[in-house]
C-alpha cells in the first residue's frame, strides 16, 4: 500500500512512518522541512505545505490512502481558526490529488466522560495549556462530519500518550474516553502508530472517530 503521510517528522508521525515501513508498506513522509523522520527502506522524504493544495495535490497522487499527524500552531496563539484553514485546504489538495481515503491522527479532548457525556477538555482538570489544542481538534473532527465526497476517519489517542514500548496490544472505542480499571487513560506513541497502521490496513471505521487506548 502505498501512504501518503503529512505530520511526518512529529512524536507520533514519525512513529506511524516507522510502522508502516515496518510491515512493508510505501511511505511519502511529508514535512515542510522535507526532514527524512525514520531511517531504512520503505521511507522517502517530500517537502511540501499542508496548507497549500496545490503543494499537497502532488504530493498524494497515486496513493492508496492520505494519513495526516499534522497538530495546531503550538505558539501561543489561538490555533483554531489556523487549524481549520490549514486542513480546508489539505482537504482540497486531497480532492485534487484523486485520493479518496483520508485517516487524520486526532485528539482526546473532545472524547465524553461520565455519564453526562462531558467532553474531556470541559472537565475540571483538564490542562488549561491544552484546551486551545483540544477546542482545534474538536471543531476538525465537527467539520469532518460533515464531509461526505472523502472517506475519512478520525483516530483520537487515549488522554495520555508519549513515548515508550511498542507491545502491539490496544483497545479499540468511539466517542468515549477508554480508561482501564484503575480509571488511567494512557497509550504509548508506538502502540498508538500500531492501531493507526491497523486502522489504514484494515479500511474500517470510515466516515467516524475510533479512539485507541491501553
Amino acid at each position: 500500500m502505498k501512504i501518503t503521510l503529512f505530520g511526518a517528522t512529529g512524536m507520533v508521525g514519525r512513529r506511524i512512518a516507522a510502522e508502516a515501513a515496518r510491515r512493508g508498506h510505501d511511505v511519502v513522509a511529508v514535512s515542510r522541512s522535507g526532514v527524512l523522520p525514520v531511517d531504512g527502506p520503505g521511507v522517502t522524504a517530500l517537502a511540501a505545505d499542508a496548507g497549500a493544495p496545490e503543494q499537497v495535490a502532488g504530493a498524494v497522487a497515486g496513493a492508496d490512502v492520505v494519513a495526516s499527524a499534522l497538530v495546531p500552531p503550538r505558539d501561543g496563539t489561538d490555533p483554531r481558526a489556523p487549524f481549520t484553514a490549514v486542513y480546508d485546504a489539505f482537504l482540497d489538495g486531497v480532492r485534487a490529488g484523486g485520493v479518496r481515503r483520508v485517516a487524520v491522527v486526532g485528539g482526546a479532548g473532545s472524547l465524553t466522560v461520565g455519564e453526562r457525556g462531558t467532553a474531556l477538555m470541559d472537565t475540571p482538570g483538564f490542562p488549561a495549556e491544552y484546551r486551545g489544542e483540544a477546542l482545534a481538534h474538536a471543531d476538525l473532527l465537527a467539520a469532518l462530519r460533515t464531509v461526505t465526497d472523502l472517506d475519512w476517519s478520525y483516530v483520537s489517542p487515549a488522554a495520555v500518550i508519549a513515548p515508550g514500548a511498542r507491545t502491539g496490544t490496544y483497545r479499540l472505542g468511539g466517542d468515549t474516553l477508554l480508561t482501564d480499571a484503575d480509571g488511567n487513560s494512557t497509550i504509548s506513541a508506538e502502540d498508538y502508530a500500531v492501531a493507526f497502521v491497523d486502522h489504514l490496513e484494515g479500511g474500517d471505521h470510515l466516515r467516524r472517530r475510533t479512539s485507541v487506548a491501553y
